[in-house]
């Protein structure tokens, strides 16, 4: 009797899609310093990918809160800039190669606060990266789209992000590849050059000491 075929739900399959999404909502305490040291938030973007950063800053007095929203590379491209932050911010940047971006926050005290009181901040960080910061309802209102239909916009962007996702995965493979023939190609020659090397000097070493030998009259 053959055996049922199983197949996944449709529920099973949007799951799947969703699963890559790069979405990043902390809530935590920023204390104040004197210094304004900046506490960063770390997340891997793609080249060109859209961030859209929403913090809310808790009420507070003496108190500086500055952002910064940078990336990982060399030069730390210093994406967004900007001082004394208040109640809810919006933020929207466009990444510039693969890597990471990083978004900074620092509390800075003011000179005239009270010695001996710990002064904070408490931030709710919302960190939305490629498809998942796109606007749909915006693009719904504009573009008269029903809920079907905006949902479906919604999926054709994640199944995009993930055919990105996927093409970059195989250029990273077939970059270890090629990395990995190539070493592997440069150990082989290393061995040939050492194996041609100690049958050299073997060979040196044999004429050398026959020729003592000879000197000596050990040998004819």
């Amino acid at each position: 009797m053959p055996r049922p075929t199983l197949r996944p739900s449709p529920i099973f399959l949007v799951f799947l899609l969703l699963l890559p999404l790069q979405i990043c909502a902390i809530k935590f305490v920023l204390p104040s310093t004197k210094e304004g040291k900046y506490k960063c938030i770390w997340n891997p973007v793609h080249d060109n990918a859209l961030v859209i950063v929403t913090a809310n800053i808790g009420p507070g007095h003496n108190q500086r809160v500055d952002i910064e929203i940078i990336d990982s590379s060399p030069k730390k491209n210093v994406y967004l800039s900007k001082k004394d932050i208040k109640g809810e911010a919006r933020f929207a940047v466009t990444s510039h190669a693969e890597g990471e971006v990083g978004v900074c926050l620092s509390n800075t005290l003011y000179h005239n606060a009270q010695a001996n009181v710990e002064y904070s901040h408490v931030i709710d960080l919302d960190i939305d990266i490629g498809a998942e910061a796109v606007d749909y309802n915006a693009i719904a209102n504009q573009e008269s789209l029903s809920g079907l239909e905006t949902e479906m916009r919604k999926l054709e962007g994640l199944v995009s992000e993930i055919v990105e996702e996927l093409g970059y995965l195989k250029t990273r493979e077939q970059r270890f590849s090629d990395t990995n023939n190539s070493t592997n190609k440069r150990v082989q020659n290393f061995g040939l050059l050492t194996i041609f090397i100690l049958l050299c000097l073997g060979a040196w070493q044999i004429l050398h000491l026959r020729s003592f030998f000879r000197r000596k009259y050990l040998i004819d």
